[in-house]
């Protein structure tokens, strides 16, 4: 029987195979929402859907764009506002 926190649905059930041909079920936590834009809230291309833990570990270039306002803005709102300034 799984402990009472594992019976909620806020965690993820992983069936992991184990040596031996034995399946078990490893409980994960379940991924953030994507990133969205400050302006227009679209979905954030290029920032990577991880748990506080693994962006710590991650180098900056991989957690978002190498542009003005990247991991803030999407690309058409940056470039409204670039041109607007």
């Amino acid at each position: 029987m799984p402990a009472g926190k594992h019976k909620s649905r806020s965690m993820r059930r992983v069936y992991t195979k184990l040596t031996g041909s034995k399946v078990v079920i490893h409980y994960k936590k379940r991924k953030p929402s994507k990133a969205t834009c400050a302006v227009c809230g679209a979905a954030l291309s290029g920032v990577p859907r991880e748990r506080p833990y693994k962006m710590q570990t991650m180098a900056k270039t991989k957690k978002r764009p190498s542009r003005p306002y990247g991991g803030v803005l999407c690309s058409k709102c940056m470039r409204e506002k670039i041109k607007n300034v």
